[in-house]
């Protein structure tokens, strides 16, 4: 049983807050990120779940037992960490068996189990290589055979791919999740790159502060954010955000206002949240553009990507917002246009406390 839970979880740096009261359940076997900021509380988080850090207060249970009085090495954890901390003088072969030689298992055992966790992660023509030979995701598939060779339950991983290039950061999530997939292990993994968490997890941790801003599946986190913060922390190019109110519009509909922008917003949206202030939030790729002689925005930048085009407009001295349009659109900058927003993908948020308002 391999689930983990953290009640109330507190850490202190002298006056400091690092983690305020978590409170967060993760289910056996699933592969969960932690995301945010440098200094939200992510990686205190997981080193109090490995034992590097004390709690301040709070209880953390692995199965049915606290853990917080254990030994690192009584956790029954797998760690993996940004700096990779493999022994230079030592061979690929003998990095990995380096646990188990602790333990003094039989040496036929260790070459078995080492071996195996080689040949898993399509590693073992490299046994007799030191880490000074090996490439940066050679490397970081020998510090993952490392932790997967002790068989732990749980794998506790805080930014591993950070260090690698484009190529090997988009190569290593597709084998984390290979590797997830075969193990059937419980994966707790921090990060602060976005498309890692989306891309790899089965629910994602926001935090931010000390504190979870929102839990959930990657798709209900970039769909349905439950605060400004999430809203603009996911998301490439981050999301619009325009300030106004929120007001009775035609019918018995209600609609956004703001300096020279009327919204209507889907019917779902609340009656309560009419006369408000509000900050309206809207991706990129639910902003509709087009040319215009007499439009209210004017073009300012673009970004060709290949498959779609980023275009920054602005209008009535506003900031610069940003849509998302076909590779071909003959839109360059000091064009006038014309736009709106999909009413369906229209965020609403309280200006003061950030909290999602729809």
């Amino acid at each position: 049983m391999a689930e983990i839970v953290l009640r109330d979880l507190v850490k202190h740096f002298g006056s400091a807050v690092a983690v305020a009261g978590v409170h967060l359940q993760i289910e056996d076997g699933e592969f969960l990120i932690m995301v945010g900021p440098s200094g939200c509380g992510k990686t205190t988080t997981l080193n109090m779940i490995s034992g590097l850090e004390t709690p301040t207060s709070g209880e953390i249970f692995i199965g049915d037992q606290v853990v917080n009085d254990l030994e690192p090495g009584e956790r029954g954890l797998g760690m993996v960490f940004q700096d990779l901390a493999l022994f230079p003088h030592m061979t690929v072969f003998e990095n990995i068996a380096f646990g188990l030689r602790v333990k003094k298992t039989e040496e036929a055992e260790v070459e078995r189990r080492v071996r195996a966790a080689a040949d898993a992660m399509h590693i073992g023509a490299l046994l007799d290589k030191r880490p000074s030979e090996c490439s940066g995701g050679e490397a970081q598939r020998v510090a993952l055979a490392r932790t997967i060779v002790n068989d732990p339950s749980v794998f506790l991983m805080d930014e591993p791919l950070s260090s690698l290039d484009a190529k090997l950061r988009l190569d290593m999530r597709t084998e984390l999740k290979h590797l997830h997939h075969r193990l059937r292990a419980t994966f707790v993994y921090v990060t602060h790159d976005q498309a890692e968490a989306m891309t790899m997890a089965d629910r994602i941790v926001v935090m931010e502060g000390g504190r979870i801003e929102q839990v959930g599946a990657p798709l209900e986190i970039y769909r349905r954010p439950a605060s400004r913060f999430v809203a603009g922390f996911f998301g490439v190019p981050t999301m619009n955000f325009l300030e106004g109110e929120v007001a009775a519009g035609a019918g018995d509909g209600l609609e956004f206002r703001s300096t020279r922008v009327v919204q209507p917003l889907s019917a779902s949206t609340p009656a309560a949240v009419a006369g408000s202030a509000a900050t309206l939030g809207v991706r990129a790729e639910h902003v509709r553009l087009a040319p215009s002689d007499d439009g209210a925005g004017r073009v300012t930048l673009t970004e060709p990507l290949g498959d779609e085009t980023l275009v920054f407009f602005e209008f009535g001295g506003s900031a610069p917002l940003v849509a998302k349009v076909d590779p071909d659109s003959p839109l360059g900058p000091g064009d006038p246009v014309a736009f709106d927003f999909d009413r369906d993908w229209c965020h609403l948020f309280d200006p003061e406390s950030g909290a999602r308002l729809n």
